[in-house]
């Protein structure tokens, strides 16, 4: 019940609709997003022959088979290369795709990515930096990636890092730099935290957001 006086402003209108902005926007882009991954992967279920496929022999329809065939299929396909046979099947499978003069370009590369990223001893998305990009005295979050590129050391005769500079707010995509050790700041925060701080432009802070300016000031 609306109390005697009360005024309804336009500002106070405009309150109320960011505050449910707020809400249902981040709801509504999740579920579109999750939607879009089970669409996707129930698609795949599509390769399968008729008679195979899930909606056959259970008479309906569920959205979401996909996914889960999908994490099956990864799950044993991991486990099988996990023995002996199963490594000796992958040395096969990778001899057969070195072969294939287009296929052996593509699949060699995005192995090596994925090599990088998911093998436990390297530091790859790991260290979340602080570089000088676009200019001096702009500084932007990096991830670094590698170290020591020779041929790129051997003509700058610095000792090199290789980072990646995300967009926002997609950070799949960026620029890749190679900077100046001495040039880099190691932040002391999780890559999860810079990925956030890089997709919300900038509004979520991490949590030791006053670390940035710390650095700063501490290397000038």
């Amino acid at each position: 019940m609306i109390k005697k006086g009360y005024k309804f402003t336009s500002a106070m209108f405009k309150r109320y609709l960011i505050a449910g902005l707020l809400i249902w926007v981040p709801i509504g882009i999740t579920f579109l997003v999750i939607k879009f991954i089970v669409d996707l992967l129930d698609g795949l279920v599509l390769a399968l022959p008729p008679q195979y496929r899930p909606q056959e022999w259970m008479g309906f329809y569920m959205p979401g088979v996909g996914v889960i065939i999908t994490l099956l299929l990864v799950f044993f396909t991991g486990m099988i290369t996990a023995n002996v046979l199963g490594h000796k099947l992958v040395k096969l499978y990778e001899y057969i795709v070195s072969r294939i003069p287009l296929v052996r370009s593509i699949h060699n590369s995005v192995k090596q990515v994925m090599d990088t990223i998911f093998k436990n001893d390297g530091d790859s998305f790991r260290k979340v930096l602080l570089v000088e990009y676009p200019k001096k005295d702009m500084w932007s979050i990096a991830f670094q990636t590698s170290s020591g590129f020779d041929q790129a050391e051997k003509h700058t005769g610095k000792d090199l890092l290789t980072v990646f500079i995300p967009t926002t707010p997609n950070p799949t995509s960026g620029f890749l730099l190679f900077v100046p050790r001495e040039n880099a700041i190691e932040l002391d925060i999780s890559t999860e935290e810079a990925l956030r701080l890089v997709i919300s432009l900038g509004v979520v802070l991490p949590n030791e957001k006053e670390l940035v300016k710390k650095s700063i000031e501490e290397n000038n």
